[in-house]
């Protein structure tokens, strides 16, 4: 592709112009909501792909600073690898700890709770409105079941525990990446209906005007 200025330079471009044609949306229509159907049509069109596009510009600027804060680097498509192979060391690991202690606490544990976060991405909901839900979650499922292992178990939590916040962090990648690339598909459909309805406005305010 030509080289044509940086991305940062074109988003902020972007920026301008939308803001930009948000007044002169005002200015032409004088009014924030209009009266006819297709008018109406029109305008939530418009609004909402303002507001997609400001939804796209806040995840922009904020998701990868809250990626780089996990500390680790993935890339998106390889994201059911990484999770598969966790969950391989993760049950690898249990089955160890009850061969070696011959106690089935970890391992029933597992079965009742961490098997479910670590067959997938989880709380991607939650990673996107940037809550805190699943660390706790993690933090709540140690500290359950700690107290009733012994020490050679709680070795094998720690290890556990361990990558249960691995696991977290490329959540948080898979559910943030994925937001910053799913945006575009609302975005732009939004984009190109409201085109095509203002090209139809024109033609006819031009056919039919006085």
């Amino acid at each position: 592709m030509l080289v044509l200025g940086n991305a940062s330079t074109w988003l902020t471009l972007h920026v301008v112009i939308g803001v930009f044609a948000l007044a002169v949306y005002w200015l032409h229509t004088r009014t924030i909501w209009p009266g006819g159907m297709y008018e109406k049509a029109l305008a939530i069109l418009f609004y909402l792909t303002v507001l997609s596009g400001i939804v796209g510009y806040v995840i922009q600027r904020f998701y990868p600073r809250l990626m780089t804060q996990t500390g680790i680097e993935v890339i998106f498509e390889r994201i059911p690898l990484y999770i598969s192979e966790l969950r391989q060391e993760a049950e690898a690991l249990v089955l160890e700890c009850c061969d070696q202690t011959r106690v089935d606490t970890l391992g029933r544990h597992y079965l009742d709770s961490l098997q479910w976060f670590f067959s997938r991405p989880r709380f991607t909901y939650n990673h996107i409105v940037g809550s805190q839900r699943s660390w706790q979650w993690i933090k709540h499922q140690d500290e359950a079941v700690r107290h009733y292992l012994n020490e050679g178990e709680r070795k094998y939590l720690d290890d556990l525990s361990r990558l249960a916040r691995q696991k977290s962090r490329i959540d948080i990648h898979y559910a943030l990446q994925g937001a910053m690339k799913r945006w575009l598909l609302v975005h732009i459909p939004l984009t190109t209906a409201f085109m095509t309805l203002s090209f139809w406005h024109f033609l006819v305010a031009n056919v039919y005007s006085p």
